[in-house]
């Protein structure tokens, strides 16, 4: 059974940096895309980034430059790097694992940015 279980959300103030962090078991980790998405009151779920295994990445509009995403292979997790945080950014989390047409969801982490 596939597991994700993301942590590192929590309140910070606008301009400052957070990091996420996504465990994953149950599967071949290195053949998934992986990925964060994110969700704000209201609105859609929408792209943060995505990893292949090979390290190409990809990454929404509003987050290219400030957002960063990387992958271990050998520890089976995947971690968001987020800086320059604005209150636009405020979301709950979610990490994804992704193979063909099959996709699995962690329970998402609330990431708030507020002064």
């Amino acid at each position: 059974q596939v597991q994700l279980v993301e942590s590192g959300g929590g309140l910070v103030q606008p301009g400052g940096s957070l990091r996420l962090s996504c465990v994953v078991s149950g599967m071949n980790f290195r053949t998934y895309v992986m990925g964060w998405y994110r969700q704000a009151p209201g609105k859609q779920r929408e792209l943060v980034a995505t990893i292949i295994a090979d390290d190409r990445t990809n990454y929404g509009d509003s987050v290219k430059g400030r957002f960063t995403i990387s992958r271990d292979n050998a520890k089976n997790t995947v971690a968001l790097q987020m800086n320059s945080l604005k209150p636009e950014d405020t979301a709950v989390y979610y990490c994804n694992a992704r193979i063909g047409i099959k996709s699995n969801w962690g329970p998402g982490t609330q990431v708030t940015v507020s002064s």
